[in-house]
């Protein structure tokens, strides 16, 4: 029994963070993002530019924790690094959902969202059969002994993991869980169904009787129910309160709003452009890769030229950051604003590309692997 126990342990734990760190490996600028999150709560934004090469770090940690502990090689470090690891985001999971800090830890990427009590009872078992592993790390046995082939073994996952990771850094993520994903029609991942339940709140009122001195609380329902709004003698105190007591249907896409520099709603006309269009996504101008910008610079203006595919710039910076850039680079592409929250899920890259025809995104790519003028020609704007 306490073979099967440790075996079960061992062997439940070591494929979990494998997974959970080959996800966010999936998507190390997400799980950068994620962190920085971390970085502001915990009033460290100095580490918020090496986000992404600790995310990175963090990932190829995991995998190679979890493959290790999968092998049996070196039981006692690989045990001691997992409680540690643990300790760690356990506490960081209960300060998400104690204080309600940070709404999702990004323990699966997007991937498996959960929220921060779900991610801290998931910490709270893996604490626990992580310390039943490291208190029975001496009956641990490696698949070989040999000191040559467990540092090959190490090398190996440790080189994979972290090609892996720059590759997905590099050209986006191998699978896109965002709702700006291949395929994805916007106005759909928009739009709440017709008879969709909202979210439900309560309201609550602070009451005081102005004869007897007596204070209460009361929920909306109750106020109304009770009728107790027609005796003068109550007057309610302060501002209610209001909490979400059951979440409604929720758009997969909610927070999307594009305007231009006058704050004209264009939103609609933009996503639902029934033919092919180009979205260059810029979040930030300042730091974005200007050789790329004009790289797709070029695609647009003969895309425009041959076929009169429309193509816009989409960016969080200032209006006056945003006309300066344009004149500089000599823009083809009209610009428009955006939130940067979006923008980063639309494309894990800075500037990325979007191919878009009546409202579904045909493709994207990142701005280190554009495809070339006569590739969307052929592919696309002949067919």
């Amino acid at each position: 029994m306490q073979k099967a126990a440790l075996n079960f342990s061992r062997i439940f734990v070591g494929v979990l963070f494998i997974f959970s760190g080959l996800i966010k490996a999936n998507d190390p600028l997400g799980f950068g993002y994620k962190l920085q999150e971390y970085f502001d709560v915990f009033h460290m934004p100095w580490l918020s530019p090496f986000a992404t090469g600790i995310a990175i770090f963090l990932c190829i940690l995991e995998i190679v924790l979890g493959a290790l502990l999968l092998f049996g090689f070196w039981s006692r470090k690989v045990t001691a690094g997992l409680l540690g690891i643990i300790i760690f985001f356990t506490f960081l999971t209960f300060v998400s959902a104690a204080f309600k800090v940070v709404t999702s830890c990004g323990c699966f990427g997007d991937a498996i969202p959960l929220t921060p009590w779900q991610s801290f009872s998931k910490d709270l078992v893996l604490l626990v059969l992580i310390v039943y592993l490291f208190i029975n790390r001496n009956k641990i046995h490696a698949l070989t002994d040999n000191q040559g082939k467990q540092r090959l073994g190490v090398i190996g996952v440790t080189a994979l993991s972290l090609i892996f990771s720059i590759y997905t850094y590099t050209y986006l993520p191998v699978l896109d869980f965002l709702p700006y994903k291949v395929g994805q029609s916007l106005p759909e991942a928009m739009r709440i169904p017709d008879g969709a339940q909202p979210d439900e709140y309560v309201i609550t009122y602070k009451l005081h009787h102005k004869v007897t001195g007596e204070n209460k609380e009361m929920s909306d329902k109750d106020y109304l129910k009770t009728e107790i709004w027609k005796d003068d003698n109550w007057e309610i105190v302060g501002e209610p309160t209001q909490k979400l007591i059951k979440k409604g249907y929720e758009a997969k896409i909610k927070d999307l709003m594009i305007s231009d520099a006058s704050s004209t709603d264009y939103t609609k006309e933009l996503i639902e452009n029934p033919y092919y269009n180009l979205v260059i996504v810029a979040y930030y101008l300042k730091d974005t890769d200007e050789q790329a910008i004009q790289e797709m610079n070029t695609i647009a203006a003969q895309a425009a030229k041959e076929f009169n595919v429309r193509t816009v710039l989409l960016t969080s910076s200032s209006a006056q950051d945003a006309d300066q850039f344009s004149k500089e680079n000599k823009l083809m592409a009209e610009v428009f604003y955006a939130d940067a929250v979006p923008l980063k899920s639309m494309v894990r890259s800075n500037p990325g590309l979007m191919l878009m025809k009546n409202g579904v995104v045909i493709n994207k790519w990142s701005h280190a692997g554009l495809p070339s003028y006569e590739t969307l020609k052929t592919k696309y704007f002949e067919q």
